[in-house]
């Protein structure tokens, strides 16, 4: 299920479909700006990014869709922005994925009614777990404790990417919240040791 959400936000390299994609992303983005997710229609969204409904359903099978591809592409947009990789063992990468998190969701279009809905969330976490197995494949000696007490490469990445979301969402929920470098430390004590980043605190303050 997992790999089939990813496969339908993968970016396509034909520039028509590519460019339809994005406009209606964009438009979605724009009308959370003044409008609440649920009163949004897909005829809004078509009118807005200047095709018909028939266009709309060629791309995305609903407004739900639409919106997990369009959190995705975002989130991914400002990780590369800050050229941020995960490179298993490197505290200051996964410091950059889990402030990459936490500023997502406090910037977000329509952050407020949004980020509860579980479409954003899957799409963030599919981001998050795609870059933390990239780097898991790339360094896999870095993770070689806990993959020698047989405990699947997708399910380190998994628990991690879940946690990562999880740390941030409850972070944004507190209306007393710490500063946004206290969460991440936080966040990477509780992560760091199952991605092999157990001196990332160390590293961080050093």
């Amino acid at each position: 299920m997992q790999e089939d959400r990813e496969q339908s936000c993968e970016q396509t390299l034909d520039p028509r479909i590519r460019r339809t994609r994005l406009a209606l992303q964009h438009a979605l983005g724009r009308l959370l700006d003044n409008k609440e997710f649920d009163k949004i229609s897909v005829q809004d969204i078509a009118e807005a990014a200047a095709v018909n409904r028939a266009t709309f359903y060629d791309h995305y099978a609903d407004k739900f869709a639409l919106l997990e591809c369009m959190v995705g592409t975002r989130f991914a947009e400002l990780l590369s922005a800050r050229g941020i990789q995960f490179n298993a063992g490197c505290p200051m990468a996964l410091r950059g994925i889990v402030t990459g998190v936490c500023d997502y969701l406090a910037t977000a279009p329509g952050a407020e009614c949004t980020r509860q809905l579980p479409h954003v969330e899957a799409a963030v976490i599919a981001v998050v777990r795609k870059m933390l197995m990239d780097g898991l494949n790339k360094h896999p000696q870095e993770h070689r404790a806990a993959l020698e007490q047989g405990i699947p490469p997708a399910m380190i990445v998994g628990t991690a990417a879940w946690a990562i979301y999880g740390a941030a969402k409850e972070w944004m929920r507190n209306p007393k919240r710490r500063p946004v470098e206290k969460a991440v430390d936080d966040v990477l004590r509780l992560v760091g040791p199952m991605l092999g980043v157990a001196a990332a605190l160390d590293a961080v303050h050093s």
